[in-house]
């Protein structure tokens, strides 16, 4: 599925890799196995991914998209906008670069996992 999806232009590759519950809410996550650049401490997150992830927020409302990264960090696609709208670009244009600092923890939007075991 993987090489198909990103052999393909359709909008179904950037779509959420999982549709989960978050007590009874409905939430859907998209992960991100890239760890941040060791070099600048950033997220490097496409263009097409963001601009999918704000669609399918718009069209789905009011389900949450979540980036979440390979460090366990947690960002929305109006949070990588906001934070990079009057920020430095990737010279390429072709992803919004986002300080790692930015980011929730895992368990500050998830919850501990503690409290999902006892749930």
């Amino acid at each position: 599925m993987r090489e198909a999806l990103r052999r393909t232009r359709s909008a179904l590759r950037q779509f959420p890799d999982l549709i989960a519950a978050r007590g009874s809410d409905l939430i859907t996550i998209d992960a991100k196995d890239r760890m941040p650049s060791t070099d600048t401490d950033r997220y490097a997150i496409s263009t097409d991914t963001i601009n999918a992830g704000l669609l399918f927020t718009a069209a789905h409302a009011p389900t949450p998209l979540y980036y979440v990264f390979g460090d366990l960090k947690v960002l929305t696609p109006a949070e990588v906008i906001h934070y990079t709208a009057h920020a430095l670009r990737h010279r390429s244009g072709a992803f919004h670069l986002v300080r790692t600092e930015q980011a929730h923890h895992f368990d500050d939007v998830f919850g501990p996992a503690a409290a999902a075991v006892a749930a």
